[in-house]
């Protein structure tokens, strides 16, 4: 199993503002506790976009977790989008539709895709709008999200749903237009094979890692300084010097960016048992998802 010698976590936004709240950037290198990235005034998504272009120049031996889904489901029905002539058929190609029909939208929004006339079909959006072909429920679940809620791993929800504190689906679509436009600099885990040196890109959940911490389940959100320090230390890590504020983007992404040091070089997270490859190139995988 290759190494890094350094680790990121992006907790990503799928705000339609410029620079949201949300994003927050953390690293943690060889020595020393897990650092936030912070510029003036606030990280844009495109800001992150180019800090993962210089990444990538740079070679550096680095993991980089993103908070999102990077694909959609597909082995449950065969189909990105049934009834939909032009549905996409891999991760990749989904990358691409998203970024196309958004191309007009500014700041790596994906509301042109959310509105267009065949996918929003398959939305639950706000105000009470349902797409026709919505599936009900708490909406369809790529393979990796059914698996974390059927072994208790994690209480995953569906890209689908629009609706409430929990929907993933608006930062998923706008982290897709990143990927896309990202043109292949730095492979993406388990689409791309993984190179013996440079960066490399997964898709993480901020809540495996703060089990992993030690934080209970359905309270993992850490707001102050000594919920910081204790899941740290549960994770054999320093604290950082005080924080300007303890929202629970900036202690997830902090959190998350030690569990990968501590846990990367494990390589059953690289090879889930259950994870084929149809599923890895069709729906991807969450890392630390076993």
């Amino acid at each position: 199993m290759r190494s890094f010698s350094h680790f990121a976590c992006v907790d990503w936004s799928g705000a339609k503002t410029e620079r949201p709240d949300g994003i927050a950037v953390s690293v943690i290198g060889p020595e020393g506790p897990p650092a936030l990235l912070t510029p003036m005034p606030r990280w844009s998504r495109t800001d992150v976009l180019a800090w993962l272009l210089r990444i990538a120049q740079d070679r550096r031996d680095m993991l980089i977790g993103f908070d999102l889904s990077m694909a959609l489901p597909f082995l449950d029905t065969g189909c990105y989008f049934p009834e939909w002539r032009e549905s996409p058929d891999s991760a990749k190609a989904l990358w691409s539709k998203v970024d196309a029909i958004c191309d007009d939208d500014l700041h790596l929004n994906a509301t042109s895709f959310l509105n267009h006339q065949q996918t929003s079909r398959h939305f639950r959006h706000g105000g009470g709008h349902v797409g026709d072909l919505f599936a009900g429920g708490i909406g369809r679940l790529r393979e990796v999200e059914r698996y974390q809620r059927i072994t208790g791993q994690a209480n995953s929800a569906s890209c689908f749903n629009l609706v409430g504190a929990a929907q993933v689906g608006k930062s998923s679509l706008t982290g897709m237009r990143m990927l896309h436009q990202l043109g292949g600099a730095i492979p993406v885990w388990p689409f791309d094979p993984v190179p013996d040196h440079g960066p490399v890109i997964v898709e993480i959940y901020t809540t495996v890692a703060a089990l992993a911490a030690g934080l209970p389940k359905g309270r993992s959100k850490v707001r102050d300084r000594a919920g910081l320090k204790h899941a740290l230390t549960r994770l054999n890590t320093a604290t950082p010097a005080r924080l300007a504020r303890y929202d629970d983007h900036s202690t997830d992404a902090l959190i998350t960016a030690a569990w990968m040091k501590q846990t990367a070089a494990n390589p059953a997270l690289w090879n889930p048992p259950v994870m084929t490859d149809e599923i890895a190139q069709k729906e991807g995988w969450t890392f630390g998802v076993v």
